[in-house]
């Protein structure tokens, strides 16, 4: 590019001072009619032409490319085989066509599910507008989008927010694809155990024509629950009651439908914490003792616990001659406690209690029933127990771990946790518990018995079993062989962990899930899962974990305590993880379950049709046959208005950048001395003659 350009040598206004003066002169000859007054014209030109100092200026300058964003969506709808297979061609072809145009930069740019949000969604919008962030608008060609066209932030308007160009998308997948999918409309977060909560949820079939009704398996922690009829689009409620305190799974499970394209999203969980509405416990004092008064005081020091307690003061065969009006004590209700209303109890507790014609023996045996239904039962023994009115040999001795020997041991000894007890949840980590000897007070009584059923989690003297844990039927039992916790609680020779030893087998009695000896758990924060299995063994096994799209990936559990392994593991997919040890099997959700990405997984135009109506793109699927088939690019000037006909518009841009600057000064050169002396000349020789 040439031009001319002024560099005067001195400032303007003198400039024009001096030109005023010399035209005027000049203009004072030519009106007199001078000899060589039209020559004295030209010379004073010519001289203020030089003060003016033209300058000829000569740029060299380059074109910029042309760039092109390509956005190549790598989000987890297109992990489908088909998908990903379709998406790795597409790209290399368009490397390959882009490549072989002059003047055109591609940039590409993989998009993948956003791992920072805990509801991952397919931005490619934002994606775009990052790409092309430190790219002027006039060298913007346009855009191609690379994607199953799930895409979660198109623009309402059609074009993009400061976007020039054409927004061409290409569209991975088969036209006509079907997916069943279950979507959950409302669960309660909480819920009371016993009572019933209702949880709702949809079917629904993305591109089909309708099935009829679609079985839906229902399981709770783990067990079968319930088989629904469920009609696609229409809600579906499904009541059941909360079993447990604690974490409650339900898992609903859709029957897969035929040709669909993934049964990933056939599967949905969702957690609902159990609460104790308030926990009922009966217990029952036998006789007045030190001990007593802790595990009352324990019992109702804690908000969520109805307690009943009765104490016997005056068993029948105390005959004191005392009138009957004049006794303060109430009766004890032993039918209604023990025949009425047994089942609302939580856990019932006997604390140095004997048989001593209170309770009628039938009333054992209904106590026994109790149990295998999946009541729980703590047996608090003194020396009662070994003697002949003990309860163990009553009706009751049918659920008990362990029968009475006959001993009673007096001599101190500290409570020792078993090498059992180390790996069971109830005894494992009690402060002060791993040292030898025990970093707590002594007791000075245990009652002997034979070789028990269940776990001995705590030894007495010469390892003589003092907590026994077991199981009877769908319930529990647990044994204390000794009276003597209160000495912890006195804080005798430094004390020990009464209350949450106490605490932890009144929740394992009551099936607490964080203190089942057998278990498998997992928690998902960001992108990491952890895997927790509780066991008794020494070896838990293999572990698998199974990704949303199928994958089976091998994890090895390793040993962080005593019965406790651990898992970790870092994953690139959202969705519903199911990690399986054994005959044990847990879900665990990663990201939100509700997440963009899981609503719809059917290849679609329409969401991105609209943008490329108003940009001046097109939408055409990349699906042929067994193959694939690309549109043609066409590279068009930026001020050309052309019809896209089914092909990728590229508007070439006609940004340059300077590269260099040549300047020939006029005046400054053997050409305006040259013109300087003619006009002199020119002058003398007209004055001359």
């Amino acid at each position: 590019m040439m031009d001319i350009s002024f560099q005067p040598l001195f400032s303007l206004p003198l400039i024009g001072f001096a030109a005023l003066m010399l035209l005027g002169i000049a203009a004072y000859g030519l009106a007199r009619g001078l000899n060589g007054a039209l020559f004295r014209l030209v010379a004073c030109a010519a001289l203020i032409l030089a003060l003016l100092n033209p300058v000829l200026r000569q740029e060299e300058r380059e074109p910029l490319s042309t760039v092109v964003p390509v956005i190549v969506d790598r989000s987890q709808s297109q992990q489908l085989p088909d998908r990903k297979a379709m998406t790795d061609r597409a790209e290399e072809a368009l490397k390959a066509r882009l490549a072989a145009i002059p003047g055109i930069e591609p940039r590409f740019v993989e998009l993948k599910d956003d791992a920072a949000s805990d509801t991952p969604s397919t931005r490619a919008f934002a994606s775009l507008a990052d790409a092309v962030a430190d790219v002027p608008p006039g060298r913007i060609g346009g855009a191609i989008l690379l994607s199953d066209g799930q895409v979660h932030d198109a623009p309402k308007t059609g074009r993009p927010r400061g976007f020039p160009a054409p927004v061409s998308s290409l569209i991975t997948g088969k036209p006509g694809e079907t997916d069943r999918r279950i979507e959950i409309l409302n669960a309660p977060r909480f819920g009371l155990k016993g009572k019933e909560v209702e949880l709702l949820f949809r079917v629904v079939e993305d591109g089909g024509t309708g099935s009829g009704p679609v079985d839906v398996g229902v399981r709770v922690n783990g067990a079968d629950a319930a088989v629904l009829k469920a009609v696609p689009g229409e809600p579906t409620p499904f009541r059941f009651e909360i079993g447990r305190a604690g974490s409650n799974v339900v898992e609903l499970s859709a029957a897969p439908l035929a040709g669909e394209i993934t049964g990933t999203n056939n599967r949905a969980i969702r957690l609902i914490e159990g609460i104790r509405e308030n926990m009922r416990v009966l217990l029952v004092s036998g006789e007045p003792h030190a001990g007593e008064r802790t595990w009352r005081n324990l019992l109702k020091s804690d908000a969520a616990v109805d307690l009943v307690h009765f104490t016997i003061l005056r068993p029948p065969q105390k005959q004191d001659g005392t009138p009957i009006n004049e006794l303060s004590l109430i009766a004890f209700p032993t039918q209604e406690l023990f025949v009425d209303k047994i089942n609302q109890f939580d856990l019932i507790i006997f604390d140095r209690y004997q048989h001593r014609g209170v309770l009628p023996l039938l009333y054992y045996d209904n106590i026994a029933q109790y149990v295998e239904r999946g009541g729980a039962l703590l047996i608090a023994a003194g020396p009662e127990h070994a003697g002949e009115d003990s309860i163990a040999l009553t009706p009751l001795q049918a659920v008990l771990p362990a029968a009475p020997d006959g001993m009673i041991i007096q001599k101190g000894f500290y409570p020792r946790i078993s090498e059992e007890g180390q790996k069971h949840p109830v005894t494992r980590g009690l402060e002060g518990g791993n040292t030898e000897p025990p970093q707590w007070g002594r007791w000075f009584r245990s009652i002997g018995v034979e070789p028990p059923q269940g776990q001995v989690v705590m030894e007495g003297p010469d390892k003589r079993p003092l907590l026994v844990l077991n199981r009877a039927g769908q319930g529990r039992v647990a044994m204390l062989l000794s009276d003597q916790g209160w000495l912890w609680a006195r804080n005798f020779e430094g004390g020990g962990p009464h209350a949450a030893l106490y605490r932890r087998i009144a929740h394992w009695l009551m099936k607490d899930p964080d203190l089942e000896e057998e278990a498998l758990t997992a928690t998902a924060s960001g992108r990491i899962i952890t895997i927790t299995r509780q066991t008794l063994g020494d070896d838990p096994g293999a572990l698998t974990l199974a990704s949303p799209s199928g994958k089976t990936t091998s994890l090895t559990l390793k040993k962080t305590e005593p019965g406790l392994f651990r898992a970790e593991a870092e994953v690139a997919e959202t969705g519903l993880f199911e990690a399986k040890n054994g005959d044990l099997s847990t879900l665990v959700h990663v990201g939100a379950a509700d997440a963009p990405e899981f609503k719809a997984m059917v290849s679609t135009e329409d969401i991105l049709r609209p943008v490329a109506d108003a940009t001046g793109g097109v939408v055409k699927r990349l699906s042929q046959g067994n193959g694939i088939s690309l549109p043609d690019i066409l590279p068009v000037r930026a001020d050309s208005r052309v019809e896209a006909n089914g092909r990728l518009l590229i508007r070439m841009s006609g940004e340059t950048v300077l590269k260099g600057v040549s300047t020939l000064p006029l005046f400054g050169s053997y050409l305006g001395a040259l013109l300087l002396l003619a006009a002199v000349v020119s002058t003398w020789w007209k004055e001359g003659r």
